[in-house]
């Protein structure tokens, strides 16, 4: 059974990986919006194994309403990809200057 300390060490790892995954590569925006859901997913494991550990419903709560948005600004953002595609027929960072209005 996962304790406290594993939790937040597995946890921590996690977040450490997503960072990583999102200063290490900034040519590919796919996997840097998927980084950043990591950590989103990340910071829900630990408020959710430090809610079980106090036994409080807060930090479930808190937990559910982040991971909401997450999935909104995952939606979002993957659907603006899409229509930057159809119009570049190309995803790259270096481009994405030219949609600044």
């Amino acid at each position: 059974m996962l304790n406290q300390i594993n939790c937040i060490i597995f946890s921590t790892l996690l977040f450490l990986i997503s960072v990583l995954g999102i200063f290490l590569n900034q040519k590919n925006i796919l996997i840097m919006l998927m980084s950043l859901e990591m950590m989103f997913l990340t910071l829900g494991f630990n408020l959710i194994s430090s809610s079980i550990y106090l036994d409080d419903v807060a930090g479930q709560i808190f937990a559910l309403l982040i991971l909401t948005v997450a999935a909104a600004e995952s939606s979002i953002g993957l659907a603006i990809l899409v229509i930057y595609y159809r119009i570049r027929n190309i995803i790259t960072i270096e481009l994405m200057n030219l949609t600044k209005g």
